[in-house]
């Protein structure tokens, strides 16, 4: 059961008080970690050169070149970075942030005050989602020539609702290693200690601005049984919990986790109805993870084809399209989608272009199951 706050005579009291800080490490100052970057840096030592040799050979990934330093082989090194306590970083993504020929960065402002802290002087180069398509043929390149490159974001893991799915895709079909140094995440920094359940989950993240899209993916979102996971801006938390708990229902659990890793990090839990009527009156400050529970309610037997018909035909009339009302249907119950599909071609009239009496798909038909 999610652990809640102790009740009181609010009906939102959960939601009020955030949850006391178990991690005592937010108090050290940032700027006196219980390590110094100095210790990372390799001396001559027979020692430490045996060390330098182990680490070498945890980095050879592939083909091509040296790196600056000869530290690692030439790549593109995907570092996961602190999301908000710089203690946070490991040990083998400073290595690797000393040793590349080039960092790209989602900010360089902001990843500067990092990479000055732990000592680092590795240029920098703008990577971001207004400037990845016409820096991609130039990092190629690069890479092709034996450079090694470290990609970071502002927090957390590249590639993750972040800049550089693209190029790492690139680099995979060109055969370039693709290293993921492991780090940092707020996805599973907010489902471990969430409260809900971990055994199954979906991340979402952020959803898409159109009403209509954003609200199909709700749809499908609070359908299924597994926890969901969404980023949400604070300016638009109000609206998405509005549209929350209309969709997933007042009643389902929720956890919005905020400031995570920093000074006033605080877990929420409650109710979606209840998140919603307190920051109805609010807007909070800070980086939030809002999980939703999984339906709890899913019904194993089949529906009959005359309530899937019902379904269908309100979803059509709310005016979802044909394929997302399938999809919606077939996934909020337990029936196969191509029986679904071919009640909605009967019931949109178009059973004749779509498939025939057997149930098998025509040449003339303009859909597909698959939509």
């Amino acid at each position: 059961m999610l652990p809640l706050f102790p009740r009181t005579s609010s009906a939102i009291t959960r939601f009020l008080v955030p949850a006391p800080s178990s991690s005592p490490h937010l108090l050290y100052s940032l700027r006196n970690p219980p390590f110094s970057s100095r210790f990372l840096r390799f001396s001559s030592s027979t020692s430490d050169a045996n060390s330098l040799r182990q680490h070498q050979q945890e980095d050879l990934h592939g083909h091509g070149g040296s790196s600056k330093a000869g530290l690692v082989k030439s790549g593109l090194y995907l570092v996961a970075t602190p999301i908000g306590n710089r203690e946070d970083i490991t040990l083998r993504a400073l290595r690797i942030l000393k040793s590349a020929d080039i960092i790209l960065s989602e900010d360089t402002r902001h990843s500067r005050k990092l990479l000055q802290y732990y000592e680092i002087t590795t240029p920098l180069l703008s990577y971001h989602k207004f400037n990845e398509s016409e820096r991609e043929s130039s990092i190629l390149e690069r890479l092709r020539q034996g450079e090694v490159i470290a990609l970071i974001s502002d927090a957390g893991t590249p590639c993750i609702s972040d800049p550089g799915m693209e190029l790492a895709k690139v680099c995979v079909t060109e055969n370039i290693p693709v290293v993921p140094i492991p780090g940092p995440s707020a996805v599973v920094c907010a489902l471990s200690a969430s409260g809900l359940s971990t055994d199954e989950f979906k991340f979402v993240g952020f959803l898409p601005k159109h009403t209509g899209s954003r609200r199909e993916k709700l749809q499908v979102a609070a359908a299924e049984t597994a926890t969901q996971i969404f980023y949400v801006p604070p300016h638009k938390l109000q609206l998405f919990l509005e549209e929350a708990s209309l969709i997933f229902g007042d009643s389902r659990l929720c956890v919005i986790a905020r400031e995570m890793t920093k000074i006033h990090e605080e877990f929420r839990r409650g109710t979606l109805g209840e998140a919603s009527k307190l920051y109805s009156t609010q807007q909070p400050k800070g980086e939030m993870t809002v999980l939703i529970q999984g339906n709890t309610n899913v019904v194993d037997n089949v529906p009959s084809d005359d309530q899937l018909k019902l379904e269908l035909n309100e979803l059509i009339n709310k005016g979802h399209s044909l394929s997302m009302a399938v999809k919606l249907v077939a996934v909020g119950t337990s029936a196969k989608r191509k029986h679904v599909y071919a009640l909605a071609l009967k019931l949109s009239g178009k059973l004749q272009e779509g498939m025939d009496d057997s149930g098998q798909k025509s040449k003339v038909n303009k859909y597909s199951v698959a939509e």
